[in-house]
């Protein structure tokens, strides 16, 4: 298939070689020059404007935006619509506020243009170990998308099947090669949000538990009772066989293994929005999030007084997504 990628940073550029990788064409667009350059050296078409763009894509165009949520988004998807033909696929990748997307939907079907919104992780890995993908659209628009999310998505790979899941009804099987059709528009994008909001939670822990261990010889304690422990070893054997091993786990050692200390993060962590639009999604549906909304203002308190365990957020943070930490 033909398509075009807006926004070729981290994200956006890696999608756009896998997909070229897996054999589709792309012409991609960045307001950056450097961005486009580097893409072109790889292969994809570029172009100078974004009104250049359509007319390269067919009657039809398939255009993917891969931008941060907000302004940018909201102003490069209003462009496209003046630029689509009816019967386009305008497709937003980012994380956008699923409300957005519902709105977005509705103008959007007025003009005869279909809306697909993707909530997409993986990360900087993503280009070698693929993309999970929770989209949200109309069922035909999401159908015609498939050979894209099927050449995007990591397969199979080794995770063992989950036992009797398909001989339940209803149950899709695109999930076990990492990605879904989620619902209508918005959908994808709320089950993404909702994934890092709990990806707020997991991550607060493993820092509150290596803060912890770290602090294990503070001359707080009786003497008698410090243990000055290696946390890489920790973080290792941790790894392999025990119940809380994962890939955070994995970025972790990682980060460790580089420097116990962390002495590169300063541990102001950032929040991108998603794990804010969780506690609001649960405040509406009075369900209760002590974990999650605990994690959201552990990073809010990061701005102001550091600990340990905001090196390691930090930390996992650029390690699977390239995040760096807020400015002082």
């Amino acid at each position: 298939m033909k398509l075009g990628m807006v926004g070729l940073g981290r994200m956006g550029a890696n999608i756009a070689r896998r997909l070229m990788r897996g054999g589709h064409q792309v012409v991609g667009y960045d307001r950056g020059v450097d961005a486009a350059a580097a893409l072109a050296k790889d292969g994809a078409e570029t172009v100078g404007a974004l009104e250049e763009l359509p007319a390269r894509l067919g009657d039809t165009p398939i255009v993917w935006v891969m931008l941060p949520a907000g302004d940018p988004t909201e102003q490069t998807i209003a462009a496209l619509a003046e630029l689509c033909a009816p019967g386009s696929i305008i497709i937003d990748g980012g994380n956008s506020f699923y409300k957005d997307d519902i709105r977005r939907a509705k103008v959007l079907s007025g003009r005869g243009i279909h809306y697909v919104d993707v909530g997409t992780s993986g990360g900087v890995w993503g280009l070698e170990r693929g993309y999970c993908m929770m989209i949200g659209g109309e069922r035909e628009a999401v159908a015609r998308l498939d050979p894209i999310f099927d050449c995007l998505a990591p397969g199979r790979g080794t995770i063992p099947r989950t036992p009797r899941r398909l001989e339940l009804e209803g149950e899709d099987w695109h999930a076990e090669k990492g990605y879904i059709h989620a619902g209508p528009a918005g959908a994808g994008h709320f089950v993404k949000m909702v994934h890092n909001g709990i990806e707020y939670g997991l991550m607060q822990a493993y820092a509150e538990g290596f803060d912890i261990l770290k602090s294990k010889s503070s001359d707080k304690l009786p003497e008698d009772e410090r243990y000055d422990l290696n946390l890489t070893d920790i973080a290792e054997v941790w790894r392999r066989g025990s119940v809380i091993s994962s890939w955070l786990l994995d970025l972790t050692a990682s980060a460790l293994a580089k420097d116990q200390s962390l002495s590169h993060f300063s541990g102001r962590v950032a929040d991108s929005g998603e794990g804010r639009w969780t506690i609001e999604a649960a405040m509406e549906e009075a369900v209760p999030v002590n974990v999650l909304s605990a994690a959201l203002y552990a990073r809010y308190r990061s701005r102001v007084e550091h600990t340990f365990g905001d090196q390691v957020l930090s930390a996992m943070r650029f390690g699977f997504g390239g995040h760096v930490e807020m400015p002082q």
